[in-house]
């Protein structure tokens, strides 16, 4: 999806991130002095989706702002921040974002969706499956999803800055190439701009150190614990994944072109890709629950390079869910892979040895063709897919 096992200029990271989320601050949304959307920066960011859409990259959108916005609707003071108050304003205002996302995306042709999420939804498996797989059916359509905290079931006192790791969490769960996170501060300082004339930007991190972390909490404004902290945790998730992450200004008129020019910002990098990342994550973390073994056919396919079909697999073992890691093994019982099944373990046992075209007619249902997709799947002897 992206050029991978190379060295990575700031400019070419963003440009060939093959799969973009981009989290998009309050501050940015609402203009300060009337609570309102800022549509001309709105309108800005759009025609910058736009740009990337036709260079054929998929966007996701991690938004923030209802609250605000919700909050001048339904005449809030902005000192009210009782639970239920935060919770009523994120109702009003989840509309007036929804609709200026969907107005000013369709000028471009591009299609939206609106998707609430919280981060319980990328823990638990089955809701994070869920949730993957209709993130995945949009941008497979070419719509763009925006995303944003299901603000009105928390459940949890509100706290700003959680979009910053809601938007990692989808980063990771997408597999994506890179993490824009636009604020209202240029990037990680060395200390407090606003009282340190000497501060510096600084440009790129490989590695979250504590002393790169005592940075983040050195102050509490924006560029300290209220703000850079969540960022600092979400580029840690992110890396973790493979995935690299920006912390920019969007203050200026299209701050993706800014960023792609060069323009003041600080880099995460990762060493590795999201998708050597999943892999490394299925091999070596997740306890397989169950077996699969496969006839001579599908152990060359997957020896190849390819992914798992039903029609391959002669028997079934154990107990499992949808989305549980299963190991895979040859008649003669010798370990192949580890991989991410697509149906659980009864839906297994009645697809197995059946094409894909016979899912439907067996299950009720048309789900994936491939039993375990070679995403999703890691050889243990003879190499990787």
């Amino acid at each position: 999806m992206s050029t991978r096992g190379r060295r990575r200029t700031d400019r070419s990271r963003l440009l060939d991130a093959g799969r973009v989320v981009i989290k998009i601050g309050s501050s940015l949304l609402v203009e300060s002095s009337t609570g309102r959307l800022h549509r001309k920066w709105l309108q800005s960011l759009a025609r910058e989706i736009a740009r990337l859409h036709r260079r054929g990259q998929q966007v996701v959108l991690v938004s923030s702002g209802a609250i605000a916005l919700g909050r001048r609707y339904l005449g809030l003071g902005r000192d009210q921040r009782k639970l239920e108050e935060q919770q009523a304003a994120a109702a009003a205002g989840q509309i007036i974002l929804a609709h200026a996302y969907q107005e000013l995306l369709n000028r471009h042709d591009i299609k939206v969706a609106q998707v609430l999420l919280t981060l319980e939804d990328t823990e638990n498996r089955r809701r994070y499956l869920n949730a993957r797989n209709t993130l995945e059916t949009l941008l497979e359509l070419g719509a763009v999803p925006v995303i944003n905290e299901n603000d009105t079931v928390a459940t949890a006192e509100i706290r700003y800055g959680d979009n910053d790791r809601l938007g990692a969490r989808v980063a990771e769960m997408l597999g994506a190439d890179c993490l824009v996170l636009l604020s209202d501060v240029e990037g990680l300082y060395s200390a407090d701009p606003g009282r340190d004339p000497q501060a510096r930007l600084i440009p790129e991190v490989r590695e979250i150190t504590p002393d790169i972390e005592a940075l983040a909490g050195a102050s509490a404004t924006e560029f300290g614990s209220g703000g850079m902290v969540t960022k600092l945790v979400a580029a840690r998730i992110a890396l973790s994944a493979g995935c690299a992450t920006v912390i920019a200004s969007g203050r200026r008129l299209r701050p993706l072109a800014a960023i792609e020019a060069g323009k003041p910002c600080t880099w995460f990098v990762s060493s590795g890709s999201p998708l050597a990342a999943r892999k490394q994550w299925i091999a070596g973390t997740l306890k397989p629950r169950g077996e699969l073994t496969i006839d001579s056919g599908a152990e060359r396919a997957l020896a190849a390079g390819g992914s798992l079909l039903p029609v391959g697999v002669v028997a079934v073992s154990g107990q499992f869910g949808r989305g549980d890691a299963v190991t895979i093994r040859n008649r003669d019982g010798r370990d192949l892979a580890r991989g991410l099944v697509a149906y659980d373990s009864d839906e297994a046992r009645r697809i197995r040895g059946r094409r894909s075209e016979d899912i439907e007619a067996l299950l009720g249902y048309r789900g994936r063709d491939e039993l375990i997709h070679r995403d999703n799947l890691v050889l243990i002897s003879g190499g990787a897919p």
